[in-house]
């Protein structure tokens, strides 16, 4: 399994990065409407929705219409303000509060408004793009560190639940040893940023600059939680579905949404909180 999951991450990587550096318009938007696609089935099928496939087919092509070949993107803050207002007012709630019964019209809606997030996700990748495939890259470091740093702290000092009823292998320990790795880093790349060319056009660089240190910290520590809690939300969303991973079309990493569920609450905030002009 180790293998397997170490291979399947090594060509996802060389892919992605070939993609992004390629400076081909339509390879990156055969890879957006690729993923976006899967990720939306997955979606759909977490909520049980009939006809998945056909629905998100539906989905990706009007994806696709809005944002590739007409001026959808000139509405991007509109799509990151109410994603982000769905994930404080609905999503972060819920990890709480709890979630309908994965039948009838509040399961069908909850599942619309989720993709509505889904979509907001994936307009954030087209407009981080399009600044650069760096800043891109280095807003989705933000969320691989958090993980990454959550894995170790977690499993070396990880004693306190942090959702012992949606998601028991997290602790706090692990989610505060995340966000440390996400300041280290960040500070680290500000730091390193005047010697390093490549580093100054990153999400943390701008964001100090923007903001001065204090509110660039602050910023980021809202990131690391809003990436903790598209992780969970995904992982509440499979327990009630009885599902362990969204699907299995990535082997040794179940499906696209498992790889992706903390960038979907991440992304839209970047946009808002870094502009990408």
């Amino acid at each position: 399994m180790l293998k397997t999951r170490i291979i399947t991450a090594v060509v996802l990587l060389v892919v992605v990065l070939a993609v992004l550096f390629s400076g081909s318009a339509p390879a990156v938007q055969a890879l957006v409407a690729l993923t976006f696609g899967a990720a939306v089935w997955e979606a759909f099928r977490l909520f049980t929705l009939r006809g998945a496939v056909v629905v998100a087919l539906c989905w990706t092509a009007a994806f696709a219409y809005t944002f590739f070949f007409h001026d959808g993107l000139a509405q991007a803050r509109f799509w990151f303000g109410l994603a982000s207002a769905i994930w404080l007012l609905r999503f972060f709630p819920s990890l709480k509060l709890g979630l309908p019964g994965p039948q009838g019209f509040g399961n069908t809606l909850l599942a619309m408004v989720y993709a509505v997030t889904v979509v907001a996700c994936f307009v954030a990748i087209l407009v981080l793009f399009g600044r650069s495939p760096v800043y891109l890259l280095s807003a989705m470091a933000i969320v691989w560190m958090a993980d990454i740093g959550a894995y170790f702290a977690g499993k070396k000092f990880g004693k306190r639940k942090l959702a012992p009823s949606i998601s028991p292998g997290k602790s706090w320990e692990g989610a505060v040893g995340g966000w440390i790795a996400v300041l280290v880093l960040a500070s680290a790349t500000v730091l390193a940023a005047p010697a390093v060319p490549l580093l100054q056009d990153t999400v943390p660089v701008h964001l100090q600059a923007r903001m001065g240190w204090g509110l660039a910290l602050l910023a980021l520590t809202v990131l690391v939680i809003a990436s903790v809690v598209g992780d969970l939300f995904e992982s509440q969303l499979k327990r009630r579905a009885g599902f362990k991973d969204s699907s299995n079309l990535l082997p040794g990493h179940g499906g696209v949404l498992d790889r992706i569920d903390a960038l979907v609450p991440v992304l839209p905030l970047v946009a808002l909180m870094g502009g990408w002009q």
